[in-house]
C-alpha cells in the first residue's frame, strides 16, 4: 500500500472515530416517550394491536411510543382526554388509550 493510501486510510478512521461520540450523544439526547403520537405518527413497536411504525389507531395511544428530546416527555403538553382527564407522556407504557 502507498503511503498516501495508508495515510487517507488513518485520516478515514480517525474521522470515523470523532464522528461516533457525536452520534452517541444524539441517540442519547432522545428518549421514548408514550402516549404522546398521534395515531399513524408512533415510532416502531408500538404495544399490542400494532406491529411497527405509524401503526398506532388512536391519538395519544398509550402504549404506542414516538422519540422526544430527553427531560421533556413528562411535561408536554397534551389535550385532555374525553372525560376530561389530564393527560401526560410517560416512559413506560400506558393502558390509557389502547384499542380494544
Amino acid at each position: 500500500m502507498s503511503a498516501t493510501m495508508k495515510s487517507l486510510a488513518v485520516a478515514g478512521a480517525i474521522a470515523a472515530a470523532m464522528s461516533a461520540p457525536a452520534t452517541s450523544a444524539n441517540a442519547a439526547s432522545k428518549e421514548k416517550c408514550y402516549g404522546v403520537s398521534l395515531a399513524g405518527k408512533n415510532d416502531c413497536a408500538a404495544g399490542p394491536g400494532t406491529t411497527c411504525a405509524g401503526t398506532s389507531v388512536n391519538d395519544y395511544q398509550g402504549n404506542s411510543w414516538t422519540l422526544v428530546d430527553a427531560g421533556t416527555c413528562e411535561t408536554m403538553e397534551l389535550p385532555n382526554a374525553a372525560d376530561g382527564s389530564k393527560r401526560t407522556g410517560s416512559l413506560e407504557a400506558l393502558t390509557r388509550d389502547v384499542p380494544s
